[in-house]
């Protein structure tokens, strides 16, 4: 029960005009999602909201509005997915809300990876996180289900790299086919051949870059997408290397591209590992590789949760519901096996 003490309002005035309309979203949807995600009351009057609604909630309101102004004063767009991700920052930083000394926009100040094309920014701590460890890190392994961002944020990063000239070389690759004999069922060339396999990195690579600077990039080989049986006997030197869909790697597969690294290359490393495809008995390189290098100094782990999902909002609850069933399932079967092995 919220007592009338608890209870407080916040006036605020944003000066241009001309971004009240991207501000408050169309019909006020940005404010009717922050009213409904932090339970607060917010009035949009021109160019002034009044939030009320308990101390704490209003605090965060403010936080989240404040961060939304800075960025399109910079020139950024904002979506409802940027503002839902403002929204579960504020609230992850929860307890820290009463320090003085943070302006409220140096507090919601997320990550953001900055392309020709777009600006990304992250929409939640776990993208934040990841981000973060893909600046500073050689080896990043991103783990979580579909709709995390795991693969567009990766695509995007490396884009920026090759863009800034930081490396010579974009290189995305997936472990859809185990080796070439598959191929040969399949009409075209070879690019026509795999490209079915690696569309999903082609999207977020169009997404980030002209297509015409990615088709000469392609032609040129200063952007590579090919399948985790060709980079065997390489090595990868200045180069942004991704392997998407990590979790269908085999052992000897995940080891074998782990270290084709070489001298300023960053390798990044996604996958859910609650979706393994491989034969059954078969050990996931991905599983592996994370368990083996979880204390190695310079390699960083991300992990995703349901939570995460920056896609619709139903996709979230529908990965939760997923892994509740396969925790119960196993759960059960625990259950099941115990009084067999008490009576044996």
């Amino acid at each position: 029960m919220t007592h009338a003490s608890d209870l407080t309002h916040v006036v605020l005035v944003f000066d241009d005009n001309r971004l009240i309309g991207h501000l408050y979203g169309q019909f006020d949807q940005n404010l009717a999602l922050i009213e409904q995600k932090l339970g607060v009351d917010a009035t949009a009057r021109g160019n002034q909201v009044t939030i009320r609604g308990p101390h704490e909630a209003c605090a965060r309101a403010r936080d989240v509005l404040e961060a939304l102004y800075a960025r399109l004063q910079a020139g950024q767009q904002i979506a409802p997915g940027d503002v839902e991700g403002a929204i579960r920052m504020a609230i992850s930083l929860e307890g820290q809300l009463a320090l003085p000394t943070l302006e409220p926009k140096t507090r919601l100040k997320l990550a953001q990876i900055a392309t020709r094309r777009k600006t990304v920014v992250a929409r939640n701590p776990a993208q934040d996180a990841y981000i973060r460890a893909m600046d500073r890190s050689s080896l990043v392994f991103g783990l979580g289900p579909a709709g995390t961002g795991k693969t567009y944020l990766a695509v995007a990063y490396a884009a920026a790299l090759l863009e800034r000239g930081e490396v010579a070389r974009l290189i995305l690759s997936r472990p859809a086919v185990e080796a070439g004999e598959r191929l040969g069922f399949l009409p075209g060339d070879m690019r026509e051949k795999i490209d079915p396999y690696l569309r999903p990195l082609y999207d977020a690579l169009y997404d980030m870059m002209q297509p015409d600077k990615v088709e000469r990039a392609l032609t040129s080989g200063a952007i590579e997408v090919a399948p985790l049986a060709f980079m065997r006997g390489r090595t990868l030197a200045n180069a942004a290397v991704i392997l998407d869909e990590a979790q269908n790697t085999t052992s000897m597969q995940m080891k074998m591209f782990l270290t084709r690294l070489g001298d300023g290359s960053k390798m990044i490393v996604t996958g859910d590992p609650s979706q393994i495809d491989l034969p059954p008995g078969q050990v996931s390189g991905l599983v592996e590789a994370t368990r083996i290098l979880k204390e190695t100094q310079g390699v960083v782990q991300v992990r995703f949760g349901h939570e995460d999902v920056v896609r619709h909002e139903l996709v979230g609850r529908i990965v939760k519901a997923y892994d509740d069933d396969g925790r119960e399932r196993l759960q059960a079967a625990e259950k099941a096996r115990q009084p067999k092995e008490s009576a044996s």
